[in-house]
């Protein structure tokens, strides 16, 4: 009797869980909705530090192309002291339509206290 116990006790936990199975499917469905540009950017700076080793500081752009979002983030590559010598660098990152990371390369290092050099009158 006690195995018909336990029988008629995990069917009747069954019934619940077939009763929540289109809510699976719902939820599947907004899961492949497109990410929101913040949650672009997170995922960016998340999955950059994660294969470099290197925490973001900033985003410096950020756009949606035709084949995804291409940004450009501030990394500290190398901390001195003082502060204003620590070495930067930006990397330019592309990711697909869903946020995923499909390549990146260092564009420019620099040191923090550094500005662009610039020409004045487009020379």
């Amino acid at each position: 009797m006690t195995n018909a116990r336990n029988t008629g006790d995990s069917r009747g936990s069954q019934e619940p869980q077939e009763a929540h199975a289109p809510r699976k499917s719902a939820e599947n469905t907004r899961a492949t909705k497109r990410p929101s540009p913040m949650e672009v950017l997170r995922q960016a700076r998340g999955q950059l530090a994660e294969l470099t080793g290197m925490e973001a500081e900033s985003v410096s752009s950020f756009e949606q192309t035709e084949e995804g979002w291409a940004l450009e983030v501030e990394v500290l590559e190398l901390e001195r002291v003082p502060d204003t010598m620590s070495l930067m660098a930006s990397y330019q990152v592309e990711l697909d339509p869903d946020g995923q990371l499909i390549g990146y390369r260092r564009v420019r290092r620099y040191e923090r206290g550094r500005s662009d050099a610039r020409r004045s009158g487009g020379r």
